[in-house]
């Protein structure tokens, strides 16, 4: 491209040079050759007026007078009526530009200059004019070799930016060159790298959701598969096999969940739900857990109770913090139950050392985390509970208590009975 460029530049900045050059030089030629000729005629006709006043007064006419007189400085021949021809300086022996006169009085004037000095002149011109078009064709290549490279690096960075791009780095560089064609291209480039970087963004975080969200369901499972695969009375794996078929469904119910939020987070699919029998499942499926660590889970509070939100989500979100618990408390694991105002509230709290000081406005955040953990938990939690219209919030520090805030069913108010017309 840069050698397109520059030819092409070279070649109009020629043509131009050739053009105007060989017409200024023949101009020039021209009007050179016209006042050399006015010049002689003019020399001329000074010589023949200064003989036509040397005849008219009786003084002698002599080469000496005559160029003292005139200043001529190119050869003359002046002929006279009944006089010997004056001739004045050297007569040229090449070609001659040549000027005639005629006085009053018959006499006669030739002046001659040599067309070599016209020559020398033109060439002289024709010179300067070579000059300035060298100048002119240096100029312009210099000039045709920044325009090229102001026009090809932009060219090539961006192709560098769109390898990038397609070899994974979709960081945007945010570089603008000054030509608004090349500005709007850098500018596509550098909106679809934020979109990939966004996409990709997306991408991980539901990798590790899924991670996070389908590791408790499948340590479950397995759970009950290793106890379906070691009973033996039939009616224990019926019912452990029920219980498989329930954390099969919860699963599946996760893994839509995170599909739909990593396509809308906002998109929800709230009904009305007993919020009895989400606390007990959560409780049933996380006892073996807390009774292999030497702790117990247990519930109180509001009985009865009815929500509105997504079941599974909210299952999701109670998982989340039994399992924070789990991991990061100590003692027994209390789920209470408590209505305030219009809402549904469930607070999970337990008898360990608390949220730090320093994590406490920052524990829903991702990859914020008071141990060795990934710090994802809370943060899809937080997430779960907004995308149902709910809250997720932690009430205390020390002991620690998390509570969920689900919008409650409204109470059919009860009708008056109508009185029966008087008849």
């Amino acid at each position: 491209m840069r050698r397109r460029l520059i030819t092409s530049t070279l070649a109009v900045v020629l043509v131009v040079i050739a053009v105007f050059g060989v017409s200024l030089v023949l101009v020039e030629t021209r009007t050179i050759t016209s006042s050399a000729q006015e010049s002689v005629d003019a020399e001329a006709l000074r010589i023949v007026s200064i003989v036509d006043s040397r005849l008219i007064g009786g003084e002698p006419v002599t080469p000496d007078i005559l160029i003292e007189q005139s200043g001529a400085q190119r050869y003359a021949l002046v002929t006279m009526p009944g006089r010997p021809a004056i001739e004045i300086g050297v007569r040229p022996t090449d070609s001659v530009i040549r000027g005639y006169a005629e006085g009053e009085r018959g006499e006669t004037v030739i002046v001659e200059e040599s067309r070599s000095a016209v020559t020398a002149e033109v060439a002289s011109t024709a010179l300067i004019i070579g000059g300035v078009a060298v100048l002119a064709i240096l100029s312009a290549v210099l000039l045709a070799v920044r325009q090229a490279n102001r026009l090809a690096s932009p060219l090539t960075d961006l192709a560098e930016t769109a390898e990038r791009l397609g070899s994974g780095d979709p960081r945007p560089r945010h570089k603008r060159y000054g030509v608004p064609e090349l500005d709007r291209v850098a500018d596509v480039l550098d909106a679809s790298a934020e979109r990939i970087a966004r996409m990709l963004t997306a991408e991980r975080r539901l990798a590790a959701d899924a991670s996070h969200q389908l590791r408790t369901p499948l340590t479950a499972l397995s759970m009950r598969l290793e106890e379906v695969a070691l009973a033996d009375d039939l009616d224990t794996v019926k019912e452990e096999a029920t219980i498989a078929l329930t954390q099969v469904e919860r699963l599946t119910d996760v893994v839509e969940r995170l599909l739909t939020n990593s396509r809308d987070p906002r998109t929800g699919s709230a009904v009305t739900f007993d919020l009895d029998e989400v606390i007990k499942q959560q409780i049933e499926e996380w006892r073996p857990a807390y009774r292999s660590a030497g702790r117990a889970v247990v519930r109180s509070g509001k009985q009865g109770m009815r929500a509105v939100g997504t079941p599974g989500a909210v299952a999701q979100v109670l998982a989340a913090l039994i399992e924070n618990s789990l991991m990061h408390g100590g003692g027994t694991v209390a789920l209470r139950t408590r209505v305030t105002g219009n809402q549904s509230v469930i607070e999970v709290t337990d008898e360990g050392p608390g949220v730090p000081a320093d994590l406490g406005a920052r524990i829903f955040e991702r990859a914020v985390s008071g141990r060795s953990s990934t710090g994802i938990g809370l943060a899809v939690a937080r997430d779960l509970a907004e995308a149902d219209g709910g809250r997720l919030e932690l009430l205390q520090q020390h002991p620690p208590v998390f509570a969920l805030f689900l919008g409650r069913e409204a109470p059919v108010p009860a009708r008056e009975p109508r009185e029966s017309p008087v008849r």
